[in-house]
């Protein structure tokens, strides 16, 4: 089992990263939550994973802090929740936002992710209460790994942020427009990412 990485950041594609560890590269998957803490490529990060092994392959999830990789194995241990719908709530939701809907039983927070009706928000929130009465949250605990670099023009920007909101299962007109709908000059994709996850309903 794979429990954590350290190496430079080749590659950010939401949801996709390569890492290369001493002449390694490790493909991983990790949520928005996590994306948007990384520092520019070419920088070292260490990382918190988590390692799925499915008879057709095997598979690295990163996260920035170990508390998300906590709460990413509570998803996948629920019925019907797979990775690929945990990475979409914790892209959806911050971790102290998906706490907070837990415990208020918020099924309008969970319903904006796709593949989340409102039964299935309803019967993820009633599971996860227990699961969740550890938790607490706490706004803030989070720290960037480091300040964004690298420059990137408008348009790849744009098409970044997109793409990421595809991954995550939005149809591509729903994606372009709610990049379009929030983006401004100057810009990263991973806050237009954020802003546009936040505008979506």
């Amino acid at each position: 089992m794979i429990g954590r990485l350290t190496g430079i950041l080749l590659e950010k594609q939401p949801p996709h990263l390569l890492l290369d560890v001493q002449g390694v590269g490790y493909e991983l998957d990790a949520p928005m939550s996590t994306f948007y803490k990384f520092p520019a490529l070419g920088q070292s990060v260490t990382l918190h994973t988590h390692m799925v092994v499915r008879e057709d392959a095997q598979l690295l999830y990163a996260f920035a802090e170990k508390r998300e990789r906590d709460i990413f194995r509570e998803l996948i241990r629920l019925n019907g929740v797979g990775p690929k719908l945990a990475l979409a709530l914790m892209s959806g939701l911050d971790v102290d936002e998906l706490v907070r809907a837990v415990q208020a039983q918020d099924t309008s927070a969970l319903v904006r992710v796709p593949g989340v009706g409102k039964k299935t928000a309803e019967r993820l929130l009633i599971e996860l209460r227990d699961r969740f009465k550890a938790w607490e949250a706490l706004p803030g605990t989070f720290k960037p790994l480091a300040s964004e670099g690298g420059a990137q023009t408008p348009a790849s920007q744009s098409s970044d942020a997109v793409s990421a909101l595809m991954s995550l299962g939005y149809k591509p007109q729903e994606a372009s427009r709610a990049v379009a709908a929030v983006e401004e000059d100057g810009m990263s994709s991973e806050e237009l990412i954020r802003r546009a996850l936040k505008g979506i309903v």
